[in-house]
């Protein structure tokens, strides 16, 4: 396919030194030759080139290639049409596949041997994890919803407590790898291609319940372990409404000559197409910054301010937020914010500088289904997948709130929690969120931050508590950036569970809180300047595909009341689409069960049942997942069953299991 600036490459191999062939579609400048080198961006994936993201892939590089920019979209090994089969999340196979890459494109003639590597969540990782290799086209990097820290700021475990995204996770990734490949790329090797990846496919599950604490699994990848090291200029881009909210500061506080930060009222999506509005006009940033690394144009892309965000005004909670009241702000050097302390005065409210603090103490013990408000650890949409009003929660929780402010106080960065407490159990966890209180009582959740409280003192070694012994406690919630405004009020609220988005130890643990020791610091705006980040031209930068059949969505609170269960249901079917271009066919469809019966966080379960279509007229793959978890006082008890069809015959069938000890978890 042509146009006037560029052309794509529907399928380029991409041949590794040990064979396997890597699959790779290319958005090329027309004038890209060997009088005309051009600079290249790679995006490394294992969502599927071919469909899975077409559709942004096809917003942003064909806007690339008119600006004379290369694009490289690779799908990695074992997912698409590429061989072979994946081996895990982030491995140095995937890491030196994608050294390899960049070697490959810088060898091409049309290449002027710089590269630049920029992707959202998976590839937001493995950019900045590619580039801590060093490998020497490789001059800089654009990184959206990522992390430095792969133990703390991911889906799979935050403070030592078990994110239950780690299990829909893996759900996920067994679902999306366990798809075939497209035969009019692979041609007659795509069903022993497909059954090889049905095969082989990590229990992803299993490995990473192995890993509960953050040991050497968890530093490799983690680029917070070695900021200094850190080679090429990182732009880090992250949303406050996603669960990948810290990455921008903590880049710019540990490499702050190397990271520019970005952070905008978005979900986990890239910002010329998210919601919350207002958006960014990624493309003109993107460009601007792969021409000053990669072309060594001067145009101010390295004077920009250090920190831009945008400063939330009071949004409210909703079934659908189009946008979000704000401001955007910027620092031209970020540094360490002034912390505004907020203690329990003796009318039991939130006052700074407390002349007398509150006495005794309070026993915290929170119905197990505290948190059904929270929303998703990582939201893809700006509906119900977000937080929800705080009042459902603050049910459950001890809520402290201030007076009705007189004057407003804005805050950016990570708020600090400090207290004393005991537990009547060895393993407990403690829940802390920040929560605006409108005039009229809506309540939203500003940040929240989550703590297993064996790791107290750190995530590498954890350990029990005493039961009875008081010990201290210093909490840090997820970065915002806000403003309360006269008129609100600011409440901290704590609870001892937060399901469904953690999950509960084996133990319903009673805390007692000293209220006299609770503190919440409050990081400041301080010195900043307000500006205007550009919105994109165009309203509606996705293509559109053939909409074959219509999908669905459906997220449901069930209490039976009378057995004392609750159950929290997400429904999500895409429907069958197909591209217009190349005529593939696709469809996804999940159901989730999670359920907790009162009083007992040994009933705790999850059930999720991935169905997935790939097909073609005449033509028709299908892959049907089912996994399971629940637990016992001493062990993590997962379970897959996996099935595949061809036009409706099954040609593979596998079912797997593990009990994996529970690590102080």
């Amino acid at each position: 396919m042509t146009n006037k600036n560029f052309r794509v490459i529907e399928n380029e191999w991409i041949v590794l030194k040990d064979g396997t062939r890597l699959a790779a579609r290319i958005w090329m400048p027309n004038d890209a030759g060997q009088n005309a080198p051009v600079p290249t961006v790679l995006e490394f994936l294992p969502y599927r080139k071919r469909n899975g993201t077409a559709p942004r892939d096809e917003s942003t590089y064909p806007v690339f290639a008119a600006a004379g920019i290369a694009g490289i979209r690779v799908d990695i090994r074992g997912s698409g049409e590429s061989d072979g089969v994946i081996d895990g999340e982030y491995t140095p196979r995937e890491l030196s596949d994608a050294v390899e890459v960049i070697e490959w494109i810088a060898a091409q003639p049309w290449s002027n041997g710089s590269v630049g590597m920029m992707g959202i969540s998976w590839g937001g990782f493995n950019c900045l994890q590619v580039a801590a290799l060093k490998p020497p086209a490789l001059k800089a990097v654009i990184s959206i919803a990522s992390t430095v820290d792969r133990y703390n700021d991911d889906i799979h475990y935050k403070n030592g407590t078990h994110l239950s995204a780690q299990f829909s996770w893996a759900a996920t990734m067994s679902a999306y790898e366990s798809r075939a490949p497209d035969r009019d790329i692979v041609g007659d090797r795509w069903r022993d291609m497909w059954l090889e990846r049905l095969e082989g496919e990590p229990f992803f599950m299993e490995e990473w319940l192995s890993h509960q604490r953050r040991d050497e699994f968890w530093r490799h990848g983690s680029i917070s372990e070695d900021f200094e090291g850190f080679p090429i200029p990182a732009l880090v881009l992250a949303g406050w409404a996603d669960g990948y909210r810290n990455t921008p500061l903590k880049a710019v506080s540990g490499m702050p000559g190397k990271a520019k930060a970005l952070i905008g009222p978005w979900v986990h999506k890239y910002p010329h197409f998210a919601y919350p509005k207002p958006r960014a006009d990624f493309h003109g940033e993107a460009i601007a910054w792969w021409r000053r690394w990669l072309c060594d144009e001067e145009n101010g892309a390295e004077a920009v301010p250090q920190v831009r965000a945008y400063i939330l005004d009071g949004p409210r909670p909703s079934r659908w937020r189009e946008a979000d009241p704000g401001y955007w702000v910027a620092k031209d050097a970020w540094s360490d914010p002034q912390m505004l302390a907020l203690s329990v005065n003796a009318s039991g409210r939130l006052e700074r500088d407390a002349a007398s603090r509150v006495g005794g103490s309070a026993v915290l013990q929170s119905p197990l289904d505290t948190g059904t408000a929270a929303g998703e650890f990582f939201t893809l949409k700006p509906d119900t997948e977000m937080a929800g009003d705080q009042r459902l929660d603050d049910a459950g929780s001890l809520i402290f709130d201030s007076d009705v402010l007189a004057d407003e106080c804005v805050i950016l960065g990570q708020p600090v929690l400090k207290l004393r407490l005991s537990s009547d159990a060895p393993l407990a966890n403690l829940a802390a969120r920040l929560v605006d209180v409108h005039p009229d009582g809506t309540a939203t959740r500003v940040c929240f931050g989550v703590l297993n409280l064996a790791h107290r003192d750190g995530n590498a070694e954890p350990k029990a508590l005493e039961p009875g012994k008081t010990v201290e406690v210093e909490l840090v919630l997820d970065a915002c950036g806000y403003r309360f405004a006269p008129g609100h009020r600011i409440r901290l609220s704590l609870s001892s569970a937060y399901w469904p988005l953690i999950l509960p130890p084996p133990f319903d643990a009673k805390l007692d809180i000293e209220l006299g020791s609770i503190e919440i610091g409050l990081p400041l705006l301080g010195e900043h300047k307000r500006i205007d980040v550009p919105e994109p031209a165009n309203p509606d930068p996705l293509p559109h595909y053939d909409t074959l059949e219509e999908g669905s969505a459906g997220r449901t609170i069930e209490r039976d009341v009378l057995n004392g269960v609750t159950r929290y249901k997400v429904s999500e079917d895409t429907g069958l689409n197909s591209h217009p271009g190349n005529g593939l066919m696709a469809r996804d469809v999940t159901e989730q069960v999670w359920s907790i019966g009162a009083g007992d966080p040994l009933s705790m379960t999850a059930t999720i049942t991935s169905l997935c279509i790939i097909a073609r007229e005449g033509w028709e793959t299908m892959t049907r997942s089912t996994m399971t978890m629940s637990c016992t006082e001493t062990e993590w008890v997962v379970s897959e069953h996996m099935q595949a069809f061809h036009d409706g015959a099954t040609v593979f069938d596998r079912e797997r299991s593990a009990r994996i000890p529970r690590d102080h978890m």
